[in-house]
């Protein structure tokens, strides 16, 4: 990957992309747009994201505007806080400015439909990121995703090579997301398509349900601990779940770092600045990295092909690709969470 389609992202990061996004909301509303500059021919497009409550989705944006950016295309940005009806709203703001694209991260499989389909009858080309929707005949678009499935399977393969190596039978854990997410179904299909190859390695004594709250993790964690406190092996299915089942471990007395004789094999999916803060200091295995560059860069690629009437594929997939210790130096600038950490 070249080093523009990789910008590093700097904190003061939340401080900064808060502000954008409140000024993209203004801006949006506002009626800044091509017409408010005579003369201007730039593009515009429009980005409806579901939520910015994970470092991931914060990133993503920022690689996308800066992708934009790149490119010389204007962006109008908006942020629908979980409300499926309210990003259903700003797709229609961005269909009566006229944009040339929406990319959108729609909140589920089935409430982002209405939406695509307002698009779709304006002939405004979406490209959904890094979440898709259910397929319909009546709605279409491009989605651009990271094969959540295969990702996992590898970085849990990984995870029990360690075990291997380690030598004995594992208890596992897997905290898995909200299972109304498809994104959280791949990972947890990823995890169990690694383990049950290894029954003589690994057996699995808890699944940990989340649904991407922290309350509910820590929770969940701290009681399969209780219940099973040999628990030596633990796969979570987003980064940004880490503080709470470090902080379930930590009470536990059970977070050593690699190396300890009670080490808890520790392995995520995500690639954010927590997981990679662990891995430089020791207490991570391993975590599947979204290259968010590289579907940043896609995702703006596919609109613009399909405003120029080119055919484009209905799924981009973003391979990523594992992290870990043996690689770290060599994996990390193209780690997202190394670049927007402080």
């Amino acid at each position: 990957m070249s080093p523009d389609l990789a910008p590093p992202i700097k904190m003061k990061y939340f401080v900064r992309l808060s502000l954008s996004v409140f000024i993209g909301g203004l801006l949006m509303f506002s009626g800044c747009s091509r017409e408010s500059k005579p003369g201007a021919q730039k593009a515009v497009i429009g980005i409806s994201f579901e939520t910015l409550e994970t470092e991931f989705w914060a990133a993503g944006l920022e690689a996308l505007q800066q992708e934009l950016r790149n490119r010389d295309i204007e962006s109008v940005v908006s942020i629908a806080d979980g409300d499926a009806s309210r990003q259903l709203q700003h797709i229609r703001v961005f269909v009566s400015r006229g944009v040339d694209g929406i990319i959108m991260v729609p909140k589920d499989l089935h409430t982002s439909l209405p939406a695509i389909k307002t698009a779709n009858a304006a002939g405004i080309p979406v490209v959904l990121f890094n979440r898709p929707a259910a397929t319909h005949d009546d709605a279409h678009a491009v989605k651009v995703v990271a094969d959540n499935r295969r990702l996992t399977q590898e970085t849990v393969s990984y995870l029990i090579e360690r075990a291997i190596d380690r030598g004995g039978k594992h208890l596992a854990m897997v905290v898995v997301g909200d299972l109304g997410d498809s994104n959280a179904v791949a990972r947890r299909d990823g995890f169990y398509d690694a383990v049950t190859k290894h029954p003589e390695v690994i057996s699995v004594v808890s699944e940990v349900p989340s649904e991407w709250t922290q309350e509910k993790a820590r929770s969940g964690v701290t009681n399969a601990l209780q219940a099973n406190p040999e628990i030596n092996f633990i796969f979570s299915s987003s980064d940004f779940l880490f503080p709470s089942i470090v902080a379930a471990l930590r009470a536990a007395d059970r977070y050593h770092p690699i190396g300890h004789p009670q080490h808890v094999i520790l392995g995520g999916f995500d690639g954010d600045a927590t997981a990679y803060k662990m891995l430089r200091e020791g207490y991570l295995d391993a975590t599947g990295v979204q290259d968010v560059y590289f579907e940043a860069s896609q995702a703006v690629q596919a609109v613009l092909d399909m405003k120029a009437g080119k055919q484009v594929a209905d799924e981009i997939l973003d391979p990523g690709f594992v992290i870990h210790q043996d690689n770290l130096a060599e994996m990390a600038p193209r780690m997202w969470g190394a670049q927007v950490g402080p």
